[in-house]
This record gives C-alpha cells, sequence and structure tokens, in this order.
C-alpha cells in the first residue's frame, strides 16, 4: 500500500488552479450523464465530486467514500457551499473495505483517480468495486504517472481484470496513466 493522502494537501488538489491542466468535466463528460448513480473513492475535497454531482442532475447520486473525515467534512461543506449537498452522500471507509456492500449492482460508474495505489490492496478495491456496478457499468481508472510505475499500474489492471473487469480504453489524461473498463455482462 502506497502512502494515504494527507488531509491537508485535498485543499492544493481542489484548487481552482488544477483545473488550468486537468479539466473534469471534460475528462467525465462521455462517461456520465443525467440521472447515474456514481461511486468515487477517494474523493478528497471534491475536485471531482462537485463536477460529478452537476452532471447527474436533480435524479443522480453520488457516493463519495474516503478514509479520512477531514477530507469528508471539507467536500460536505463545499458541496453545500455550490448547492449540490443532496445529490452527493459521503461515507467513511473502513480500514479494509470501502463500505459499499448495500450498492450491490446498483452503480453505474465509478471513477478510480489517483486512489488504488493508496489502498491495502488492488485486488480487494477492485473487487469491492465489481459488486456494486450493473452489468456493463464503467470504471475510469488512473494513476499519477510520477507516482505509480508502469509496472505497477500493470498490477493494478491485472488485479481488475481478476475481479471480472475488461478494458474498453486507454485514455490520455495529463500526467496519468489511465483506462476506461467494464463490468462483464452476464
Amino acid at each position: 500500500m502506497g502512502h494515504v493522502c494527507s488531509w491537508w494537501a485535498g485543499y492544493l488538489l481542489a484548487s481552482p488552479i488544477r483545473r488550468f491542466s486537468l479539466k473534469p468535466e471534460e475528462l467525465l463528460r462521455p462517461c456520465v450523464w443525467s440521472g447515474m448513480t456514481v461511486l468515487e473513492p477517494g474523493p478528497g475535497m471534491g475536485f471531482f465530486t462537485l463536477p460529478l454531482a452537476q452532471m447527474i442532475g436533480d435524479s443522480g447520486r453520488v457516493v463519495a467514500v474516503d478514509i479520512q473525515p477531514r477530507m469528508l467534512s471539507a467536500l460536505q461543506r463545499r458541496a453545500a457551499k455550490a448547492g449540490l449537498a443532496q445529490r452527493i452522500e459521503t461515507r467513511q471507509a473502513l480500514p479494509d473495505s470501502l463500505g459499499v456492500a448495500d450498492l450491490a449492482d446498483a452503480v453505474d460508474f465509478v471513477l478510480a483517480f489517483a486512489v488504488v495505489h493508496e489502498m491495502p490492496s488492488a485486488e480487494r478495491f477492485f473487487c469491492e468495486v465489481a459488486a456494486t456496478l450493473k452489468p456493463g457499468g464503467r470504471v475510469l481508472f488512473a494513476e499519477p504517472a510520477g507516482l505509480v510505475t508502469q509496472e505497477r499500474f500493470a498490477e493494478e489492471l491485472a488485479a481488475a481484470r481478476g475481479c471480472g473487469l475488461v478494458e474498453v480504453d486507454r485514455l490520455q489524461v495529463k500526467r496519468s496513466q489511465a483506462v476506461l473498463m467494464a463490468k462483464e455482462r452476464n
């Protein structure tokens, strides 16, 4: 397991300055639309969460799961300020689980952005994620290129495949290794 991002770094990751190099709406637009149920493990303070909540509309839902209460509190404050709190459910993860078993076969899309390397087990993570997805549901999986080696990323991809996720497309995301995956249809 890698180092878990410090809570105070969440302010840097949620900074508007980050939008100059990474535009959440552009990245997510092909995968997210109104009415979806979205799972976002490791949302930090909501850099992606708030755009996700805007994109899914009033009939959608974003479930944001983080192990750090301070990240979740800051996300809740930012969501309330943006008028999006009713669309976002925050949950504190357990040390060894996302705590999302109640979402079995209910999730349309999972955003796993720069988070898998922080998990105790990539295999456990991807199996939990796959269990939440509807058949054909998608996962945008990205890791920071400067922090996660190509070999490590390949190992994480293998773990995802072992849990029933198949590669749909390799994505071009600045300073990241990224792939779009889907849950196999029965």
